[in-house]
């Protein structure tokens, strides 16, 4: 899995994480980088972002735009040589990843500004689509998405927070980011409407019609 892992390349970034982030200046640490893409516009708002990834191509693209890219296998943690203080930490689509994330999340405990902020990104198994296919009785694992091949631990809307607390942190908000399957009335409805649609549908049941969970936390 982590040769996989290493061969692979992301390069998306995450735009729900990115509109939660603090505006103004800050230090970033984006644990599990990617080739960049949220680096990038981290570093276009005025942010200093230093990177972690297992990937050798990845760090070389997504030195172009942070300040430190550091090759590790995030099994074993945050590296020691990063020592903080972040205003912000970044773990998007990470830590499914992880097998044994509890070094990992003790790591973003050390390098995390006392008043900074952990962001957190989870793939939803339970998304409706998925959940159909789970009653179904299909588990096919795909090269991409949700089912992404890599991912070895999967969490939910209760057990991500939970997983957050038990190493110590603070969940101030959650945000189940997704929309409710209306195909034919999206193709009519004013997109103003139809988004306040989707935002009601995931508040209400985040774990059936989320495709991502996002988490806010902090330390005590």
């Amino acid at each position: 899995m982590m040769e996989q892992l290493a061969e692979r390349i992301y390069n998306a970034d995450n735009k729900s994480v990115l509109a939660e982030v603090p505006q103004g200046p800050g230090t970033v640490l984006d644990v599990g980088c990617g080739s960049g893409g949220n680096a990038a516009a981290l570093t276009a708002g005025g942010k200093i972002v230093d990177g972690i990834t297992l990937s050798p191509e990845e760090a070389k693209l997504a030195s172009a735009v942070c300040r430190t890219v550091l090759l590790h296998d995030l099994e074993l943690g945050i590296p020691e040589s990063l020592q903080g203080p972040y205003d912000i930490c970044i773990c998007s689509h990470v830590i499914e990843h992880v097998r044994k994330p509890s070094p990992l999340l003790e790591g973003v405990r050390r390098v995390l500004a006392r008043d900074g902020l952990f962001m957190v990104a989870l793939p939803n198994l339970l998304q409706y689509r998925y959940r159909w296919n789970l009653c179904m009785g299909r588990f096919e694992y795909e090269a991409h998405g949700i089912m992404d091949s890599t991912h070895v631990r999967w969490y939910t809307w209760d057990s991500g927070k939970r997983l957050l607390e038990s190493h110590g942190f603070i969940v101030e908000k959650r945000i189940a980011d997704g929309i409710f399957p209306m195909p034919v009335l999206r193709k009519i409805l004013p997109a103003s409407l139809a988004r306040s649609l989707d935002r009601f549908a995931t508040r209400q049941v985040p774990g059936l019609f989320a495709h991502q969970l996002l988490f806010l936390a902090r330390l005590p």
